[in-house]
């Protein structure tokens, strides 16, 4: 099979999960009505994204860093036409050590943007599940609003520490204007999963820290 053939039925099966889980997970708590959407553009310009982001991200060092790589690296447009209330970004991200292996340089998975509950953007991580303790690490989300040039930051921070939970997100953004949004998530987070109890795991589980050396880029709508 070929390396594009893998990286398509990798970014369909990570498209679904997330959007699953993220779905599942959000509705576990209070539900609010979604934001209406407007199509998405036909085609986005992920190198004037990224310039966009850039800018945006002026004065925040790990933000600048983060965006720094996106615009020194290829960016091919993955389309998926989407809409709330799960919309999984487009450009999936790159992890440094990986997951749950160690393995450096794998695809990690993707920011994604949810409209239950609010208007929220996260990421989806798995397998392997977030640690209810992320002390140490910090994953967070640069947009910018192509409708007004509008932008922020948040951090993903809010997780339910149950199975069908596979994202970390941002607290409620619902003021942000809508329009046609680009994001990058980027930072760093702990994951955990089960193993046998021994001296080194009196918890039993297994804690690994994974780190984006290449953020998950998307346009989303709200």
């Amino acid at each position: 099979m070929s390396t594009s053939s893998k990286s398509s039925r990798t970014r369909r099966l990570f498209v679904s999960i997330a959007a699953a889980a993220a779905s599942l997970a959000v509705l576990a708590a209070p539900t609010a009505t979604a934001a209406p959407t407007a199509p998405a553009p036909a085609t986005i310009d992920w190198n004037d994204a990224a310039l966009k982001l850039r800018g945006a991200a002026t004065g925040n060092p790990t933000a600048e860093a983060a965006m720094d790589r996106l615009l020194t690296s290829s960016k091919q447009e993955l389309r998926q036409d989407a809409a709330l209330p799960a919309q999984v970004f487009q450009i999936p991200a790159y992890s440094q050590q990986g997951r749950m292996d160690g393995v450096s340089g794998q695809v990690y998975g993707s920011g994604i943007a949810l409209g239950l509950g609010g208007f929220r953007f996260g990421i989806f991580g798995g397998p392997g599940t977030f640690a209810p303790n992320q002390t140490g690490a910090k994953m967070e989300v640069l947009w910018f609003n192509l409708a007004n040039g509008e932008s922020g930051t948040a951090v993903l921070n809010e997780h339910q520490d149950i199975i069908i939970d596979t994202t970390l997100r941002s607290k409620d953004l619902s003021g942000i204007s809508n329009g046609t949004i680009v994001a990058a998530v980027y930072g760093s987070a702990w994951h955990r999963w089960p193993v046998p109890v021994d001296k080194e795991h009196p918890d039993g589980f297994a804690y690994h820290k994974a780190e984006l050396w290449f953020p998950s880029l998307g346009a989303v709508i709200k």
